[in-house]
């Protein structure tokens, strides 16, 4: 062994042998009951494992692999280092190995689909690049629903994707398909939905179609220029490309939106905090700069041109129908037997329509997909609380995938859940077409969720040592909550603990839950700053349906949600029936 590994291998050591003389007393006690004379054996171990971590289905084997991961102790069992490095490390994760084990047989509108807004803007709404890169990215993360607006180029023959009447770049529509035929089933084989906001002429929607018909070939679902009476799986619709648009009007048709937002509401500074303000409350009315906003989709129905003026080719191609039938709420929120459809929605369009009709927008999704976009004052690609879409039952809650902060950590956090695969099958009660959910109604508690923030470690070694303070060891506090319906949405913080850079808090929260389907767990940890804004430390969300009992180690994530090397927080997660 070379001095340096030497080095590597005794710093490493010494690492775990700081965190165990710092142990809470809780985890020493539980090591205590499954180990006798300093040893915790394979059956100690498998014992702990049952009934401890409630992981019923544990072998004796899984317990021998345990052992063996954790090198440099004895193959028969763990000391206190050995079991407490098996807490920290990453074969004790926060969430159940699941893979994809939702039922992946009903038709779409059962389920939540990732989805991006404008997924081809690289930064700001007025004015960053256009690219094919942030939709790549959007799909390597798993991603399902891809959204490009399509206008004329320059020379009015060929077709660009760009953010229109702004300052945005351009980039060309067939390097965006590309891109998408390239990476889509990269990180699931799940259906991709491309959604256009098409502003074409006709011979460029012609044009558009054998684009599409060329590039995705056998992999494009065409069922043909008629709706859809029912949609069909995600699982019978595996490696396929859909696309989802109104049957579009002629280009010179077009009207001009109408510039109804103050300028100098769009030009504002933000005032967020460096990781992005806190997710606004489902209960408050947050959208009063929102009055008169124009909807993102043009507003002209479907019935304003003869269906003979489309292209006959391009129409072929939707196979998800969209747009907004003439009258008011009631007619976009009726349910056709023969048909279905997409419907949009800004956010604040839903947040009104949910006061007066909740229940009729929870019905409508249980057959038809409606999709929620960010409001369009959000130029600086902020995002909104996605739980006012999933509440609902809207199944593309649309974000801005550049747009970092607490919203989009939510979204993160709520499609790691069914191996990650961009589909979550909604939960039984949205597809009750019998007792239709009313997201205002306050239910009863259904389980109360207990954690246990016991403690955190790994700056010291992802971090600069100078990062969070010049002269002294940094200050962390922790805050937990839960992300969900109103009812149950709340945040809760540790004390903060000074001078450390391996806090442990041993703080223990209660969280009683009235639908824990749609709950996420929210942890972040932040550093205290007297004098200036407090410094981040990490953050993560998970979905509590996935959420494993016991102790657990809980990898943090970067602002941009890409997980630490080392930071880690250890918690324990206990499920209690109300």
């Amino acid at each position: 062994m070379s001095k340096q590994t030497y080095r590597v291998c005794f710093c490493f050591r010494r690492r775990f042998r700081v965190a165990v003389s710092e142990a809470p007393e809780e985890i020493k006690q539980v090591f205590e009951q499954y180990s006798e004379h300093g040893m915790m054996s394979i059956d100690g171990l498998h014992r702990f494992l049952v009934e401890f971590q409630k992981e019923n289905k544990a072998t004796r084997e899984d317990a021998q692999k345990i052992v063996d991961s954790v090198k440099h102790f004895h193959r028969k069992g763990l000391n206190l280092e050995g079991f407490f490095k098996y807490l920290f490390g990453d074969i004790n994760p926060p969430l159940a190995s699941l893979g994809v084990h939702h039922d992946m047989n009903a038709p779409l509108s059962h389920y939540f689909i990732h989805t991006g807004h404008n997924s081809y803007l690289t930064g700001n709404q007025l004015s960053s690049d256009c690219s094919d890169v942030p939709i790549i990215h959007a799909l390597k993360r798993g991603v399902r629903v891809i959204e490009l607006d399509i206008w004329p180029n320059s020379t009015k023959d060929n077709v660009d994707v760009l953010h229109g009447r702004t300052l945005t770049t351009p980039v060309e529509l067939i390097k965006c398909l590309k891109s998408i035929k390239d990476y889509a089933f990269v990180a699931s084989e799940y259906p991709v939905v491309i959604t256009l906001e098409d502003h074409l002429t006709l011979d460029l929607q012609a044009k558009v179609a054998e684009m599409v018909t060329q590039t995705f070939g056998d992999i494009l679902f065409s069922p043909g220029s008629e709706c859809l009476k029912e949609f069909l799986s995600p699982e019978s619709l595996k490696g396929r490309i859909i696309i989802s648009t109104k049957p579009p009007k002629e280009y010179l048709e077009a009207k001009e939106v109408k510039e109804n937002e103050n300028n100098s509401e769009r030009a504002k500074a933000s005032d967020e905090e460096a990781w992005g303000k806190e997710v606004p409350d489902l209960l408050k009315d947050d959208d009063k700069n929102d009055l008169g906003e124009e909807d993102e989709e043009d507003p002209v129905e479907d019935g304003d041109k003869p269906q003979h003026a489309l292209a006959a080719e391009y129409k072929r191609l939707i196979a998800i129908h969209a747009g907004k039938p003439k009258g008011g709420l009631e007619e976009c929120l009726k349910v056709d037997p023969d048909k279905v459809r997409r419907l949009s929605m800004s956010e604040q369009q839903l947040e009104k329509a949910a006061i007066t009709h909740g229940k009729e927008i929870v019905r409508f999704t249980q057959r038809n997909i409606l999709r929620v976009y960010p409001r369009g004052t959000r130029v600086d690609s902020s995002n909104y609380n996605p739980l006012i879409g999933w509440m609902h039952g809207a199944q593309m809650v649309a974000f801005n995938m550049q747009g970092y902060g607490r919203s989009l950590w939510l979204m993160h956090g709520m499609f790691k859940a069914n191996g990650g695969c961009g589909y979550l099958k909604k939960p039984d009660f949205l597809l009750n077409t019998k007792a239709v959910f009313d997201p205002t109604v306050k239910l009863p508690v259904k389980k109360i969720l207990k954690v246990t923030m016991y403690m955190g470690e790994g700056w010291y070694y992802d971090f600069h040592h100078t990062h969070f303070d010049a002269y002294s060891p940094p200050d962390f506090y922790a805050r937990v909550g839960i992300a969900g319906v109103p009812f149950d949405s709340v945040m809760k913080k540790t004390k903060t603990l000074e001078d450390n850079w391996v806090p442990c808090w041993n703080e223990e929260f209660e969280f009683h839950l009235t639908v824990p389907e749609l709950a996420l767990l929210r942890v972040e940890v932040h550093e205290y700053d007297m004098s200036e804004k407090d410094d981040f430390g990490g953050q993560t969300c998970l979905p509590i349906s996935e959420l494993r009992s016991g102790i657990r180690a809980v990898p943090l994530n970067s602002r941009k949600g890409e997980k630490y090397s080392s930071v880690k927080l250890l918690m324990r997660f206990e499920f209690i029936d109300p």
